[in-house]
C-alpha cells in the first residue's frame, strides 16, 4: 500500500489539520515507510504459532491450553510503583479552562 500526496490531503483534510508541502511529504514517507514494515511483517511464516487472545495466555499454569502454547516463555511484569511525580498544574496549564484539577469541555450531546 502506498499513499498518494491526495491521500494525504484528504486525511488532513478529515482530522482537520492542514500542513505545508514540506511537512505533507515528509508525513506521505512516513507512513509509506510504516506500511511497508507492515507488508514485512505480512510475509513472516506463522503457520507453526499458536495465537495468543491475551499476553496473559503465556503465564504458566493458568490452564492445560494456556501452558502448552506458553512452553520456554514467561512474562515479565514489573513492579507497580509511582515512577514519576504528579504534574497535574503543569500539564493543565494550557488547557482553555480548569476547575477543580479538572479539564472543562464543552457539551457535545445533549
Amino acid at each position: 500500500m502506498s499513499l498518494t500526496p491526495a491521500d494525504i490531503q484528504r486525511l488532513a483534510q478529515l482530522s482537520r489539520l492542514s500542513f505545508d508541502d514540506a511537512q505533507q511529504q515528509r508525513l506521505r514517507q512516513g507512513l509509506n515507510d510504516f506500511f511497508a514494515i507492515v507488508e514485512q511483517m505480512r510475509e513472516v511464516d506463522t503457520s507453526g504459532v499458536l495465537p495468543m487472545a491475551h499476553p496473559i495466555d503465556a503465564m504458566p499454569n493458568l490452564g492445560d491450553h494456556a501452558a502448552s502454547a506458553a512452553q520456554g516463555m514467561s512474562l515479565r511484569l514489573r513492579e507497580d510503583r509511582v515512577s514519576e511525580p504528579n504534574q497535574r498544574e503543569a500539564n493543565q496549564h494550557s488547557a482553555p479552562a480548569v476547575e477543580g484539577g479538572l479539564f472543562l469541555v464543552p457539551k457535545v450531546i445533549e
